[in-house]
């Protein structure tokens, strides 16, 4: 089925929009274009792509603001940036909104189809594993569809990349998730940087649960981080 595979492609730079849509369709690609992200917002939610690759820096509306609307209701469909832009606050904004992969510019072609092809897997993977989407954590209650954590004092909606680490601690909670397996799942690839990025969700969500003193994530050097509760 992979080899049907459905792109949306918005991208404001023409020339690329053009080489990827040929280079994809080749390889047996659906591709669907998008101009800016005004028309790649309302093309989403009419063609329903199994995956969506954006551009960050685009007329009307910026790949940011699209995808921010776009997980208001979408919180799984993956999401893959085309960035020129490599300072880390902008990549971690990025996943932040929802992004799930990000190359910057310029990228190999081949490089883009097996992202492309790992992300769309990926997810398919995960929604049938998935299971469980309520959670007790400690004094906490965790919604991984609505990625709402509620507690007595009150409740907080998270981001969709913070929501998504958690619900991995807590399938798996008291053992260990390995590092190497939540980035591959949800940035694409293990390298440092993002390693770094991790990190800071990390110590997010370890902020977000500090009401509850018997609730803490521990980081297992060299290994990955465990869910105490």
């Amino acid at each position: 089925m992979m080899e049907n595979i459905k792109v949306l492609l918005v991208e404001d730079e023409q020339t690329l929009a053009m080489i990827i849509k040929d280079t994809l369709t080749d390889q047996g690609f659906e591709i669907i274009l998008g101009e800016n992200g005004v028309e790649g917002l309302n093309l989403f939610f009419d063609v329903r792509p199994d995956i969506l690759v954006a551009d960050v820096m685009m007329p009307e509306l910026d790949g940011f603001e699209m995808v921010n609307k776009i997980r208001q209701t979408d919180k799984t469909t993956p999401i893959l940036f085309l960035t020129a832009r490599s300072a880390i606050k902008d990549v971690v904004e990025g996943f932040e909104l929802g992004a799930n992969d990000y190359l910057k510019k310029p990228f190999n072609m081949q490089e883009l189809i097996v992202r492309i092809k790992a992300l769309v897997g990926r997810i398919q993977t995960y929604k049938e594993k998935e299971g469980s989407t309520n959670f007790s954590i400690g004094s906490y209650h965790f919604n991984a569809v609505s990625q709402i954590l509620s507690h007595a004092n009150g409740k907080e909606e998270l981001s969709h990349r913070e929501s998504e680490i958690l619900k991995r601690l807590c399938i798996n909670k008291n053992s260990v998730v390995e590092t190497q397996s939540i980035l591959l799942d949800l940035w694409g690839d293990d390298s440092f940087f993002n390693t770094r990025s991790l990190h800071v969700f990390i110590t997010k969500l370890r902020h977000k649960l500090a009401k509850d003193d018997n609730v803490k994530i521990v980081n297992i050097r060299g290994i990955g981080y465990k869910l105490i509760v």
